[in-house]
Order: structure tokens, then C-alpha cells, then sequence
């Protein structure tokens, strides 16, 4: 059975509270009670900064025992190193207690910047030196800087899969090139959808979806209507059963016919507080009930 993940994209924001979140919960909470409404969440604090062992292993247990997080990758890496001469970089980033998520580590979401132009080279390098496992990570993490001893983790219950997901913002990545390049490196392209200020593609390139919906009218604002979210749905049961929407917005030939794929969506559009709710109501048409459902919040 394909794995089905519907989430937002951090949880930690002021505006939630007495909204989302009720008046008198504490912050410290918050995570604990946003996992038992959705299934998944995109951490966005280690796109800013490294974060600690301990933070993520607080995460871990903060969260149900089938939850799963997706982390976003430092933009160090992305936007300052712009994906070159990554090797400390790249160290630290997995060092910095990343593994410590065990089974509910999900993909790596690496975002791009606007002013980041497709470089064929460049991509497949930095492609090339990606861990595809826990323990190629924890591999890589052992070349950490010396200012990060005294905080790393980098033990393993388990080797496991690692997942990669790439979000572009710049017009010059619509080419087939670019979706070939992730499907030979299997890496999925997200689906962005960001108002129309950035490319919008539906190119199937792994074995799983990655979308992030920042809202279809205004960047982070907007919500979604009934219909736009009945639409969504629509598109992503189509991906999620290996097939594609007879319009699916591709820049290259079609996909392979696969029997399934796995499905992870993050709405960012919180500035409103949309974000969770959109996200309910996506879960609830996916067919996926909340923890909270059960009664054992």
C-alpha cells in the first residue's frame, strides 16, 4: 500500500494560537497536539539553522509512534554554498542530530533559490554526493566540523532509505533535461504551488510525490476553497495510484506506469492560519482520520 502523508510546513507560529491550537494550551505542546490532528510535518527550522540532537529526539517523542516528519535541508547548502564544495557542509548538516528521527525521518526537501539557474553539473554532482541511506549519512556526518563535537548524533537503530525532494524556483529548470536528470537520480520534483510566482510543473521523476501549496492567489496567505481542494484531491489520487491527471502540467514525456506512489503534501500558507485546516480537510478527501478521531488525544 502507497504511504499517504498530509501536513503543514513547521507549527510553531504565533497566530495559531487560540485559533488552531486552543487559548490555553502551552507552547511546548503544540507539536504533541498538531501530530495527532495530521500525520506528517515539515520541519523548517533546519533550512535557518542547524538544529540539536536533543531538539530532534524531543520531536521523536513528542509525536504517535506512526508519525513521520520531512526536514528541510540547510540553506547554507542551497543558497549560500549554492550546492558547491559541500563536504563539511553536508557533514555538519547530518551530524547535527537529523538521524536521531529513526523510522519517522522522511524525505529531504532541498529548495533552491530564485536566482539559482539549472547547471546540469552542478545538480548531478551534488545529486552524486546525497546519502541514499541512514547509514551513508551517518557516514558522512562523521567529517563534521570541529565546532560541532560535543553536539552529533550519529548512531543508527537501523539503516534505512533516504528520500530526496527538489523545489526550483527559477524559469530556466522547466526543461526535460532537468526532469531526466531527477529520474535517473531519483529524486522528485516538488510540486510548488506559490501563486504563479514561480515555475509550476507536475513532471512525475521517483517513486513518491512531494507538494508544498502556498496558496493558489497570495504567497503564504491565501486558503483553499472547497473546489480547489476537491481538485487537489482529485490530482493526488491520480499519483498516488501511479497513474497522472490527462492534464498534468509535464515538460517531459510521461512518467513509467508504476502501481503506486507514496504521497507527501505541506500546506505553507499560514500567514492566515489556513495552513492547518487546509490540511484537515486535504487529509479528510485522501481518506486519512486524524489521531484525534480515535480519542486518544
Amino acid at each position: 500500500m502507497s504511504e499517504t502523508r498530509v501536513g503543514i510546513s513547521g507549527w510553531r507560529y504565533k497566530p495559531w494560537r487560540g485559533k488552531f491550537y486552543p487559548s490555553t494550551l502551552p507552547q511546548r505542546l503544540e507539536l504533541a497536539f498538531a501530530s495527532r490532528h495530521l500525520n506528517s510535518i515539515e520541519i523548517n527550522g533546519s533550512f535557518y539553522s542547524l538544529q540539536s540532537p536533543d531538539s530532534y529526539a524531543q520531536w521523536y517523542r513528542a509525536t504517535p509512534s506512526d508519525f513521520v516528519f520531512s526536514v528541510k535541508g540547510s540553506r547554507f547548502i542551497t543558497h549560500m554554498k549554492r550546492l558547491k564544495g559541500l563536504e563539511q557542509a553536508q557533514a555538519n548538516f547530518w551530524a547535527s542530530g537529523v538521524l536521531r528521527l529513526e523510522e519517522k525521518l522522511g524525505p529531504i526537501l532541498w529548495q533552491l533559490p530564485p536566482n539559482f539557474q539549472f547547471d546540469p553539473d552542478t545538480l548531478e554532482r551534488f545529486f552524486d554526493e546525497l546519502p541514499r541511506s541512514t547509514a551513508d549519512a551517518a557516514r558522512i556526518a562523521r567529517h563534521h566540523s570541529d565546532f560541532m563535537r560535543g553536539r552529533c548524533w550519529l548512531k543508527l537503530q537501523k539503516d534505512r532509505k533516504l528520500r530526496h525532494a527538489i523545489e526550483i524556483r527559477h524559469e530556466s529548470f522547466v526543461t526535460e533535461a532537468f526532469v531526466k536528470l531527477l529520474r535517473r537520480q531519483q529524486v522528485a520534483l516538488v510540486i510548488a504551488d506559490t501563486a504563479k510566482k514561480w515555475p509550476y510543473m507536475e513532471d512525475m521523476t521517483a517513486d513518491f510525490v512531494y507538494a508544498r501549496l502556498h496558496g493558489d492567489k497570495q504567497l503564504y496567505v491565501s486558503g483553499y476553497d472547497d473546489k480547489a481542494l476537491n481538485r487537489w484531491a482529485r490530482r493526488f489520487r491520480k499519483w498516488r495510484t501511479g497513474s497522472e491527471p490527462e492534464n498534468a502540467k509535464r515538460h517531459a514525456p510521461r512518467a513509467r506506469v508504476v502501481s503506486e506512489r507514496d504521497l507527501y503534501v505541506y500546506f505553507d500558507n499560514d500567514v492566515k492560519v489556513h495552513a492547518p485546516f487546509n490540511a484537515l480537510d486535504l487529509a479528510r478527501r485522501l481518506g486519512i482520520r486524524p489521531v484525534s478521531d480515535s480519542g486518544t488525544l
